[in-house]
């Protein structure tokens, strides 16, 4: 309890403690007895009454998230110029008011959850946006009320700046920028490029206004029905077509491993070839240098002793005729 409603409670229990006074007075003097000494003791309730009354009223303690617009009865407008900030503060007693203002940060949230909303179901932007369709947007906007300029705000508009200034502009902003984009922008590349041009236009409307926006919160977008429908068919089309690609790479990844091994068992074959012709080759050079190395090494004694061996084996003895050939002719040795 701060010092004025402390006042103020005393007050109240003096005129409180008068009225009785008065009371035990009248009573005493219905009955004829004396009641000299009331009429002191009410005479001091009363002044100490109007006194505690008096300060109680002109005493003003502002909290410290408060800040206090004073409506007067001096001055032009009625205002005074100047809020009063957090403490304690004299006013002019039944003569000035105080209008309270909380400072604090306040959220007003535009959504279609019903815990989310004061006094509707639902409370989302539909927006049209740049391709014709049709969206719902969920959002907040943190504001506060700007300190040096609250007196502007009482007098713009006293306690109405939520319904009259932050809803209706937050929703025309936001429609008129969503209207900017197509669909598929907003949920995606360029979805955090429409919130900040939001922020940027609300900053702009609330600082005119008496107002500080801390925070635009684009919470959520839902499509209509047959969108939302589109939109998965469309993604259901689309897997089916990346399935549709990955089988096709898959054969022909599987068709360039079988020309692969088709290949190499042709460079095996080719390989193999060249390997038994160069070892046929190499073969016939052998052949031919070891007929030549056989040819040089051949005398006509070694054809005869050749030829005498291979006879038959069971032949000792050969009568040859004086002056007559071999019954068998020898092989010609003459080159």
């Amino acid at each position: 309890m701060n010092i004025s409603s402390l006042l103020q409670f005393v007050a109240s229990f003096a005129w409180i403690g008068l009225i009785g006074v008065i009371v035990v007075m009248f009573i005493r003097t219905s009955r004829n007895q004396p009641s000299k000494g009331l009429g002191t003791v009410a005479i001091v309730i009363l002044v100490l009454a109007i006194l505690m009354t008096t300060v109680g009223a002109g005493l003003v303690f502002i909290e410290p998230d408060d800040l206090a617009i004073v409506v007067t009865v001096f001055g032009g407008d009625g205002i005074r110029p100047e809020p009063l900030t957090a403490g304690l503060h004299w006013i002019i007693p039944f003569a000035e008011r105080v209008e309270r203002y909380s400072i604090l940060n306040q959220t007003y949230t535009m959504s279609s959850a019903a815990d989310e909303v004061v006094g509707t179901s639902d409370d989302s932007i539909q927006v049209r946006t740049k391709d014709g369709q049709q969206v719902y947007i969920d959002a907040s906007v943190i504001y506060a009320i700007d300190p040096l300029r609250a007196v502007d705000l009482y007098r713009t508009w006293r306690f109405t700046y939520e319904d009259g200034l932050v809803r209706p502009q937050a929703r025309g902003v936001i429609r008129d920028v969503a209207s900017q984009f197509g669909v598929e922008e907003i949920v995606s590349s360029k979805r955090a490029e429409m919130e900040q041009l939001i922020t940027e236009e609300l900053e702009r409307i609330f600082t005119a206004n008496n107002l500080v926006l801390r925070d635009f919160v684009l919470r959520n977008i839902r499509f209509s029905d047959e969108y939302a429908a589109a939109v998965e068919q469309k993604q259901i089309a689309e897997q089916q077509a990346q399935q549709a690609a990955f089988v096709v790479e898959q054969k022909k990844q599987e068709a360039e491993q079988a020309r692969q091994i088709a290949q190499g068992q042709a460079d095996a074959a080719v390989i193999a070839a060249q390997g038994a012709a160069q070892a046929r080759i190499i073969q016939a050079e052998a052949e031919a240098q070891a007929n030549q190395l056989i040819a040089q090494s051949i005398t006509p004694a070694l054809v005869q002793y050749q030829y005498v061996l291979n006879l038959a084996p069971g032949v000792q003895t050969i009568f040859v005729p004086s002056e007559n050939q071999f019954i068998l002719p020898l092989p010609n040795t003459n080159p």
